[in-house]
């Protein structure tokens, strides 16, 4: 039958909602948590955010008749209930693989999250979940090195890392930030850190900063004996500055550079880690802005999508939220934001929020990185809840220290060492938590006085965004 024409306004439904339809190996799906406006029915909203995020347009136009439309269209091919909630709907999207350009993360989110997020038919929309087919995922750089490759380049095995954000994050020169930087990697951490927004400010130039931090860590290595590093953040105005500092991290003999990928944006990242991968060079990412989209439960964007999106584009680190800390983070979530940025297949688990299974092929693992208001106390917990292959970084939790940033340091490092060894005899590390660390304590001054300074410290609050199983 040959292809007509009709000009008019267009019933998404007659085109985009396909509850028939079953997505192929090859398609990129989405799950997105719409509330539509007030008389709009679930089908129309849900065939709308298929048209809009594909081919379609308001009306029918006269070109859908020189293209393969029922090919290149996203198709709206199942619909549930959130629970406990009566306004909102999940309703399941699938993309045929010719819409998108391979290798490229930001073309799939041009078309997934443009448009669409705008659209007046919709009063909330949110990306929950997207599953990435193996075609995409192998086009994709991936992480520079990844989990096993970065331990054999840091000789560290059998533990997670210990990390530490240098504060205050502003305001000092950098002969003093170096200074700070010395103190905890002598005391027994592995890393520190630039905050995300230290940059190239008045008070502390780039460069500067880099001597004195690479001045730090070898100095620190050779009374030590042991490897370690700072995250030296990159982030700038444009690329080419960015490379630059870059270059020069690598010529001091940094390695590790670091990224805020969301406000330096997906393209430049990518091509950071894609010169990380090319100059032997490991990739720290922070997650800057990332509440701004994903932090209320109606609008937005999931984070467990920025961080598959992440392991897609690039870094060997993600800051991925410690649920015991001052941020944000359900704790079911967070085990399966981990599990998307470690394991090879993850399979769906709607008691973590995971909507699809994601295979991941050969593509390395990223390590997740607890970081924001932790301390020693919270140590046994950190342990149970992330395992070995992760970085727990602590900034206030270190630097706060009565005794000063090294004593932080060593609290935190016997803290640790006593939660795997506690771990490894088969204890419970949440349940046991107390005595683990008392125990470790009696032989760490330290860890007394760590013990002691925040024995009162608590971040309890109600999660914002939690989990819809949870919303019942």
């Amino acid at each position: 039958m040959a292809k007509s024409y009709k000009a008019g306004v267009k019933d998404y439904r007659d085109t985009y909602w396909e509850p028939d339809y079953t997505p192929k190996d090859s398609d990129i799906l989405a799950c997105f948590k719409i509330t539509p406006q007030a008389g709009v029915p679930r089908e129309e909203a849900a065939a709308a955010v298929a048209a809009e995020s594909s081919t379609g347009t308001w009306t029918t136009v006269w070109t859908d008749l020189l293209t393969d439309l029922d090919y290149y269209k996203g198709r709206a091919y199942a619909i549930e209930d959130v629970p406990g909630d009566d306004d909102a709907f999940f309703a399941f999207i699938a993309y045929p693989m010719g819409l998108f350009e391979e290798g490229s993360v930001v073309n799939v989110f041009t078309s997934l999250v443009g448009n669409v997020f705008g659209f007046k038919a919709v009063r909330g929309l949110r990306l929950e979940d997207v599953r990435f087919p193996l075609w995409f995922v192998t086009t994709c750089l991936g992480p520079p090195h990844g989990i096993y490759v970065e331990r054999d380049l840091l000789d560290k095995y059998g533990r997670p890392l210990l990390g530490c954000t240098i504060k205050p994050k502003l305001g000092l020169s950098a002969k003093n930030y170096g200074r700070a930087v010395y103190e905890v990697l002598r005391g027994g951490l592995d890393f520190s850190k630039d905050d995300e927004n230290v940059n190239s400010q008045p008070f502390m130039r780039w460069r500067d900063r880099f001597l004195f931090c690479q001045e730090a860590i070898d100095k620190a290595e050779e009374e030590t004996g042991e490897k370690k590093g700072h995250y030296m953040n990159v982030t700038s105005a444009d690329v080419e500055e960015m490379y630059k500092r870059a270059e020069f991290a690598k010529e001091v003999g940094s390695k590790i550079v670091m990224s805020d990928y969301l406000t330096m944006g997906w393209a430049a990242h990518q091509s950071l880690a894609r010169w990380c991968r090319d100059n032997g060079m490991l990739l720290h990412v922070h997650r800057a802005m990332h509440a701004v989209m994903d932090r209320s439960p109606t609008h937005g964007i999931n984070f467990r999508v920025f961080a598959k999106m992440l392991r897609l584009l690039g870094g060997d680190h993600l800051h991925s939220g410690t649920v015991v800390g001052k941020l944000e983070g359900d704790r079911q979530a967070t085990l399966g934001w981990i599990d998307l940025l470690r394991d090879k297949y993850i399979k769906e688990d709607r008691s973590r929020g995971i909507f699809f299974d994601q295979d991941w092929g050969q593509m390395p693992g990223v390590f997740p990185v607890a970081s924001g208001g932790i301390h020693v106390w919270h140590m046994p917990a950190l342990v149970s809840i992330f395992g070995d292959n992760s970085v727990l970084q602590f900034g206030g939790g270190t630097l706060g220290h009565p005794w000063g940033n090294a004593a932080g340091a060593a609290a935190n490092r016997v803290a640790l060492e006593a939660c795997v060894k506690a771990r490894n005899e088969g204890r419970d590390l949440e349940k046991e938590a107390k005595d683990i660390l008392t125990k470790a304590a009696k032989h760490s001054p330290e860890l007394k006085i760590a013990m002691e300074t925040w024995k009162e410290i608590k971040f309890e609050f109600d999660t914002v965004d939690k989990l819809d199983v949870q919303h019942r």
